[in-house]
């Protein structure tokens, strides 16, 4: 049987990681449609390890027969940093994590202590050695090649609509500047961002069950037609059938 489970960080992790996850297909291959939520996330699958970079349209993920992907979804903006990388570069891509990293950090890609799991355990040991290549990443991130994510205020003000002049301006500041720090830490500009982010707010209602009139009113879009003409846009679905593909919390 199908089965999907999150848990939530814990202690240093939880500044940089949103929560992390499991998913198994069960008996038969299964394929799940993955929403652009201005997230990057670290996936660990028959022992592969990979960097899943920001989406600007959904991404259909195969999982085979017993297939198991445990995963690290961070929060947006934070992977880049501690990759390296700026996150435009992963854009729309699912890449082999020992292909982005530079040679420093590739030497935390060692075999796990006995005991915390390695990168080939499909239970609760994949999630400890995930933890621990995520601490040992923000250890290393000494460098500061890539901007710092905008503040969890600038990430609602977008999601919510504001102008990004407007979000300069409240940064302190060039529209610039703005615009290269949302690139190199979410993906892409904030035109792009704010429609990923407000989409993520609405997707989280709509698999709620809120009525998508009701979604187009609290999130910000002009009317229902808005809404639905954006969701097909990012997810390739209506807004009914986003009620049955489950969606990362939104960032308010």
């Amino acid at each position: 049987m199908r089965s999907y489970a999150e848990t939530p960080p814990t202690g240093p992790l939880r500044a940089v990681v949103e929560v992390a996850w499991q998913a198994r297909s069960g008996a038969d291959p299964h394929t799940q449609r993955v929403l652009p939520d201005g997230c990057m996330d670290l996936l660990l699958s028959g022992g592969d390890l990979v960097v899943a970079g920001p989406d600007t349209t959904a991404h259909l993920a195969a999982s085979p027969a017993g297939g198991v992907t445990t995963g690290l979804r961070f929060r947006p903006g934070a992977l880049p940093a501690l990759l390296g990388v700026p996150a435009d570069v992963l854009r729309d891509r699912r890449v082999p994590l020992p292909e982005v990293l530079d040679p420093g950090r590739r030497r935390l890609l060692r075999p796990a202590v006995p005991g915390t799991g390695d990168p080939g355990d499909t239970g609760s040991g994949g999630l400890v050695w995930l933890a621990r290549l995520a601490l040992a990443l923000r250890m290393a991130a000494v460098d500061h090649r890539t901007p710092a994510p905008l503040p969890h205020a600038a990430l609602r003000a977008l999601a919510g609509g504001v102008p990004a002049a407007e979000l300069a301006d409240r940064l302190g500041v060039t529209a610039r500047t703005l615009h290269r720090r949302c690139v190199a830490t979410l993906g892409y500009g904030p035109a792009v961002a704010r429609r990923v982010l407000r989409f993520r707010a609405a997707a989280a209602l709509l698999y709620d069950g809120v009525a998508p009139a009701e979604v187009a009113a609290r999130t910000g879009y002009a009317d229902q037609p808005h809404l639905s003409r954006e969701v097909r846009a990012l997810a390739g679905v209506s807004p009914g059938s986003l009620r049955a593909v489950p969606a990362a919390a939104d960032v308010r």
